[in-house]
Protein backbone atom coordinates (compact mmCIF):
# COMPACT_ATOMS: atom_id res chain seq x y z
CA UNK A 1 0.00 0.00 0.00
CA UNK A 2 1.38 3.75 -1.11
CA UNK A 3 2.76 5.35 1.89
CA UNK A 4 1.44 8.44 0.44
CA UNK A 5 -2.39 7.36 0.85
CA UNK A 6 -1.19 6.10 4.87
CA UNK A 7 0.05 9.78 5.26
CA UNK A 8 -2.82 11.62 3.49
CA UNK A 9 -5.22 9.28 5.54
CA UNK A 10 -3.67 9.93 8.76
CA UNK A 11 -3.99 13.72 8.40
CA UNK A 12 -7.21 13.10 7.70
CA UNK A 13 -7.63 10.77 10.79
CA UNK A 14 -6.14 13.48 13.20
CA UNK A 15 -8.55 16.24 12.42
CA UNK A 16 -11.89 13.92 12.28
CA UNK A 17 -10.04 12.76 16.22
CA UNK A 18 -9.46 16.68 17.31
CA UNK A 19 -13.11 17.35 16.44
CA UNK A 20 -14.86 17.32 20.08
CA UNK A 21 -17.59 14.49 20.46
CA UNK A 22 -18.66 11.90 22.03
CA UNK A 23 -15.97 10.60 23.06
CA UNK A 24 -14.38 13.46 23.95
CA UNK A 25 -17.12 13.96 26.04
CA UNK A 26 -16.92 10.46 27.59
CA UNK A 27 -13.00 11.05 28.06
CA UNK A 28 -13.14 14.32 29.95
CA UNK A 29 -16.18 12.64 32.76
CA UNK A 30 -13.38 10.41 33.63
CA UNK A 31 -10.53 12.42 33.47
CA UNK A 32 -10.80 13.23 37.20
CA UNK A 33 -9.18 9.83 37.84
CA UNK A 34 -6.09 8.61 35.87
CA UNK A 35 -6.41 4.92 36.69
CA UNK A 36 -9.72 5.14 35.00
CA UNK A 37 -8.75 6.82 31.75
CA UNK A 38 -6.63 3.96 30.61
CA UNK A 39 -9.69 1.30 31.02
CA UNK A 40 -11.84 4.17 29.33
CA UNK A 41 -9.44 4.62 26.43
CA UNK A 42 -9.07 0.69 26.05
CA UNK A 43 -12.46 0.75 25.63
CA UNK A 44 -12.87 3.51 23.00
CA UNK A 45 -10.23 1.52 20.92
CA UNK A 46 -12.18 -1.77 21.32
CA UNK A 47 -14.95 -0.09 19.34
CA UNK A 48 -12.90 1.45 16.39
CA UNK A 49 -11.37 -2.23 16.31
CA UNK A 50 -15.02 -3.70 15.67
CA UNK A 51 -16.07 -1.10 13.39
CA UNK A 52 -12.90 -1.51 11.21
CA UNK A 53 -13.74 -5.28 11.17
CA UNK A 54 -17.05 -4.71 10.07
CA UNK A 55 -16.41 -2.53 7.20
CA UNK A 56 -13.08 -5.09 6.06
CA UNK A 57 -15.72 -8.16 5.67
CA UNK A 58 -18.28 -6.00 3.86
CA UNK A 59 -21.11 -5.92 6.95
CA UNK A 60 -21.14 -2.91 7.24
CA UNK A 61 -22.06 -2.12 3.56
CA UNK A 62 -24.99 -4.69 4.34
CA UNK A 63 -25.96 -3.04 7.72
CA UNK A 64 -25.73 0.53 5.64
CA UNK A 65 -28.30 -0.69 2.95
CA UNK A 66 -30.53 -1.61 5.97
CA UNK A 67 -32.34 1.26 7.19
CA UNK A 68 -33.34 -0.30 10.19
CA UNK A 69 -30.56 -1.57 11.03
CA UNK A 70 -28.69 1.80 10.80
CA UNK A 71 -31.66 3.37 12.70
CA UNK A 72 -31.50 1.12 15.81
CA UNK A 73 -27.89 2.22 15.63
CA UNK A 74 -28.48 5.11 15.60
CA UNK A 75 -31.20 5.55 18.42
CA UNK A 76 -29.32 2.84 20.98
CA UNK A 77 -26.39 5.33 20.63
CA UNK A 78 -28.30 8.51 21.31
CA UNK A 79 -30.30 6.73 24.11
CA UNK A 80 -26.76 5.29 25.48
CA UNK A 81 -25.00 8.44 25.31
CA UNK A 82 -28.31 10.64 26.77
CA UNK A 83 -28.35 7.92 29.90
CA UNK A 84 -24.89 8.69 30.46
CA UNK A 85 -25.30 11.80 30.54
CA UNK A 86 -27.96 12.32 33.26
CA UNK A 87 -25.99 9.67 35.44
CA UNK A 88 -22.85 12.20 35.08
CA UNK A 89 -25.27 14.93 36.26
CA UNK A 90 -26.87 12.85 38.85
CA UNK A 91 -23.93 11.39 40.53
CA UNK A 92 -20.80 14.11 39.30
CA UNK A 93 -17.14 12.29 40.08
CA UNK A 94 -14.96 12.68 42.77
CA UNK A 95 -11.35 13.37 42.08
CA UNK A 96 -9.32 10.72 43.72
CA UNK A 97 -6.06 10.23 45.85
CA UNK A 98 -3.20 8.29 44.37
CA UNK A 99 -4.69 4.90 47.10
CA UNK A 100 -5.67 2.79 44.44
CA UNK A 101 -8.22 -0.15 46.29
CA UNK A 102 -9.57 -3.34 45.34
CA UNK A 103 -12.97 -1.51 44.39
CA UNK A 104 -11.25 0.75 41.50
CA UNK A 105 -9.58 -2.07 40.23
CA UNK A 106 -12.89 -4.29 39.81
CA UNK A 107 -14.44 -1.54 37.80
CA UNK A 108 -12.08 -1.42 35.14
CA UNK A 109 -14.15 -3.90 33.29
CA UNK A 110 -17.05 -1.32 33.72
CA UNK A 111 -14.85 1.40 32.17
CA UNK A 112 -13.78 -0.58 29.35
CA UNK A 113 -17.69 -1.45 28.56
CA UNK A 114 -18.37 1.77 28.65
CA UNK A 115 -16.03 2.88 25.97
CA UNK A 116 -16.82 0.56 23.84
CA UNK A 117 -20.50 1.15 23.93
CA UNK A 118 -20.17 4.97 23.53
CA UNK A 119 -17.62 4.04 20.56
CA UNK A 120 -19.25 1.26 19.08
CA UNK A 121 -22.67 2.96 19.41
CA UNK A 122 -21.80 5.85 18.03
CA UNK A 123 -23.39 5.98 14.14
CA UNK A 124 -21.08 9.33 13.13
CA UNK A 125 -17.86 6.88 14.06
CA UNK A 126 -19.50 3.70 12.32
CA UNK A 127 -20.40 5.93 9.09
CA UNK A 128 -16.97 7.74 8.89
CA UNK A 129 -15.29 3.95 8.14
CA UNK A 130 -18.10 3.02 5.98
CA UNK A 131 -17.66 6.26 4.06
CA UNK A 132 -13.76 7.61 4.41
CA UNK A 133 -11.62 4.07 4.45
CA UNK A 134 -13.00 2.72 1.08
CA UNK A 135 -12.06 6.31 -0.58
CA UNK A 136 -8.10 5.43 0.78
CA UNK A 137 -7.78 2.02 -0.61
CA UNK A 138 -6.41 1.67 -4.47
CA UNK A 139 -6.99 -0.92 -6.92
CA UNK A 140 -3.83 -1.04 -7.75
CA UNK A 141 -2.01 -1.87 -4.64
CA UNK A 142 -0.46 -5.27 -3.65
CA UNK A 143 -2.86 -5.74 -0.72
CA UNK A 144 -6.52 -6.81 -0.89
CA UNK A 145 -8.84 -4.46 -0.06
CA UNK A 146 -9.79 -6.19 3.25
CA UNK A 147 -5.87 -5.68 4.48
CA UNK A 148 -6.22 -2.28 3.02
CA UNK A 149 -8.72 -1.51 5.40
CA UNK A 150 -7.35 -2.98 8.48
CA UNK A 151 -4.19 -0.70 7.70
CA UNK A 152 -6.43 2.32 7.60
CA UNK A 153 -8.34 1.07 10.49
CA UNK A 154 -5.51 0.41 12.35
CA UNK A 155 -3.76 4.19 11.76
CA UNK A 156 -7.12 5.48 12.71
CA UNK A 157 -7.18 3.81 16.19
CA UNK A 158 -3.33 4.44 17.38
CA UNK A 159 -5.00 8.38 16.65
CA UNK A 160 -7.74 8.03 18.74
CA UNK A 161 -6.59 5.68 21.66
CA UNK A 162 -3.15 8.38 21.68
CA UNK A 163 -4.95 11.43 21.71
CA UNK A 164 -7.35 10.74 23.53
CA UNK A 165 -5.50 9.60 26.35
CA UNK A 166 -2.95 12.57 26.32
CA UNK A 167 -7.05 14.77 26.86
CA UNK A 168 -7.98 12.09 29.62
CA UNK A 169 -4.65 13.08 31.05
CA UNK A 170 -4.71 16.85 30.74
CA UNK A 171 -8.00 16.61 32.13
CA UNK A 172 -6.28 15.30 34.82
CA UNK A 173 -3.63 17.47 35.60
CA UNK A 174 -5.77 20.82 35.01
CA UNK A 175 -8.11 18.92 38.00
CA UNK A 176 -5.38 18.47 40.19
CA UNK A 177 -4.26 21.72 39.99
CA UNK A 178 -7.53 23.45 39.97
CA UNK A 179 -9.75 21.03 41.78
CA UNK A 180 -12.82 23.22 41.97
CA UNK A 181 -13.89 22.95 38.41
CA UNK A 182 -14.53 19.18 38.46
CA UNK A 183 -18.08 19.97 39.07
CA UNK A 184 -18.10 22.38 36.19
CA UNK A 185 -16.37 19.97 34.22
CA UNK A 186 -18.27 16.91 34.79
CA UNK A 187 -21.43 19.56 34.06
CA UNK A 188 -20.33 20.25 30.54
CA UNK A 189 -19.54 16.36 29.97
CA UNK A 190 -23.28 15.52 31.07
CA UNK A 191 -24.67 18.34 29.00
CA UNK A 192 -22.14 17.60 26.20
CA UNK A 193 -23.41 13.64 25.85
CA UNK A 194 -27.13 14.70 26.34
CA UNK A 195 -26.58 17.31 23.46
CA UNK A 196 -24.76 14.63 21.58
CA UNK A 197 -27.52 12.36 21.38
CA UNK A 198 -30.44 14.50 20.59
CA UNK A 199 -28.09 16.14 17.47
CA UNK A 200 -27.16 11.98 16.45
CA UNK A 201 -31.74 11.71 16.89
CA UNK A 202 -32.93 15.03 14.74
CA UNK A 203 -30.19 14.55 12.10
CA UNK A 204 -31.20 10.96 11.98
CA UNK A 205 -35.19 11.49 12.04
CA UNK A 206 -36.10 14.83 11.36
CA UNK A 207 -32.88 16.26 8.99
CA UNK A 208 -33.29 12.64 7.39
CA UNK A 209 -36.83 13.04 6.75
CA UNK A 210 -36.21 16.80 4.69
Amino acid sequence: MPIEILVTFWAVSVLFVVIPGADWAYVLSVGTNHKSIVAAVFGLVLGYVAATILVAIGAAALIAKTPFALDFLTCAGAIYLFLLGIGLLRHPPVLQDETFSVAQKASYSQWIKKGFCVSGLNPKMFLFFLMFLPQFTSAKADWPFSIQILALGIVHTFNCGSIYLLIGFLARALLKKYPHINLALSRFSAVSMMTISIILLVERYILGEM
